[in-house]
C-alpha cells in the first residue's frame, strides 16, 4: 500500500514538473512572438532615419568656401574727401625710387608684373616704362611736391589706374581747421577730382614715426632737426602694407665711395 501511495506522489510529482516546464516554454515561445514586431518596427524606423539623413545630405548644397575679409583698416591714414581709414593689403609690392639708377636697367616688365606698384613724389613713367613701368598701385607725397603734382596733374593723377595717393606733411599744414594750407589744397583737389583716391597722414601717426625714427637711429628728430624724407615715410608705410617688398633702384649705402668705371651706371 505504501508503495502504491509513494509511486502516486512521484508521479504526480513529474507530471507537475513536466506542466510547469511547458507552461514556461509556452511563455518564452509567446514573448518571441510578439518581439518580432516591435524589433521589425525599430530596424524601419532606423532605416528611415538613415535614409533621410543620406537624403538631406545628398541634397544639401556643398558647404560654400570661406570668403577671405577684406583688407582691414589702416589707423593714421584717412580719407581726405570722408575722412574714412585707408584700406590697403598687398601681397607683393614693388617700391620704384625716384632716382635715376634704373635707367637703362629694363626692369619695366617685372615691376609691372607686381601685385602692387609704390612709387614716390612726381616719379614720371611716361617714357621710362621699359625702365620703370607703367603701373601705378600706391604714390607717397609730400606736402613740398604737391605744386609739381598739379602742374602735371593728367599724367600723375591718373585716376583710371585707381591709384592710391597717400600725402604727408607737418601737422601745421594738415590742420582740418581751415588753417592748414596743404588740406586746403587737397580739399579743393577731391572738389576737382572726386574720384581721386587722396588720403593724409593723422599727426598721431606722425608723431609715432618720430618714435619709430627715434628707435631705429636713437635720436631725436626735433633736437637733431631732422627730417624725413619721402623714402623714408614710403618704406615704413610699405612695412604696414605688403607682406614681401622688392625695392628697385636703392643703391647701397657705400655707393658714392664706390670706385666707378667711366662711361658705366651702377643699377
Amino acid at each position: 500500500m505504501k508503495t502504491l501511495v509513494r509511486h502516486g506522489l512521484a508521479v504526480c510529482l513529474a507530471l507537475t514538473t513536466m506542466c510547469t516546464s511547458l507552461l514556461l516554454v509556452y511563455s518564452s515561445l509567446g514573448g518571441q512572438k510578439e518581439r518580432p514586431p516591435q524589433q521589425q518596427q525599430q530596424q524601419q524606423q532606423q532605416a528611415a532615419a538613415t535614409g533621410s539623413a543620406q537624403r538631406s545630405a545628398e541634397s544639401s548644397p556643398p558647404p560654400r568656401p570661406e570668403i577671405p575679409a577684406g583688407p582691414r583698416p589702416l589707423e593714421g591714414y584717412l580719407g581726405v574727401a570722408d575722412h574714412k581709414p585707408l584700406k590697403m593689403h598687398c601681397r607683393d609690392c614693388a617700391l620704384v625710387t625716384s632716382s635715376g639708377h634704373l635707367l637703362r636697367s629694363h626692369q619695366g616688365p617685372q615691376i609691372d608684373k607686381t601685385e602692387c606698384v609704390i612709387r614716390m613724389n612726381d616719379a614720371p613713367t611716361r617714357g621710362y616704362g621699359r625702365d620703370v613701368g607703367n603701373r601705378t598701385s600706391l604714390r607717397v607725397i609730400a606736402h613740398s611736391s604737391i605744386q609739381r603734382i598739379l602742374r602735371n596733374r593728367h599724367d600723375l593723377l591718373n585716376v583710371s589706374q585707381g591709384t592710391v595717393f597717400i600725402f604727408w606733411g607737418p601737422s601745421s599744414y594738415m590742420r582740418r581747421d581751415g588753417k592748414g594750407q596743404v588740406y586746403n589744397n587737397l580739399q579743393l583737389l577731391s572738389q576737382v577730382l572726386p574720384r581721386l583716391k587722396a588720403f593724409m597722414i593723422t599727426r598721431h601717426k606722425m608723431l609715432q614715426f618720430d618714435e619709430l625714427f627715434k628707435r631705429e637711429t636713437g635720436k631725436d628728430r626735433k633736437i637733431s632737426n631732422t627730417w624725413l624724407s619721402t623714402g623714408w615715410f614710403t618704406m615704413t608705410i610699405a612695412l604696414e602694407l605688403c607682406d614681401r617688398i622688392n625695392v628697385y633702384g636703392m643703391v647701397p649705402p657705400d655707393f658714392c665711395r664706390s670706385e666707378e668705371v667711366p662711361g658705366e651706371e651702377r643699377i
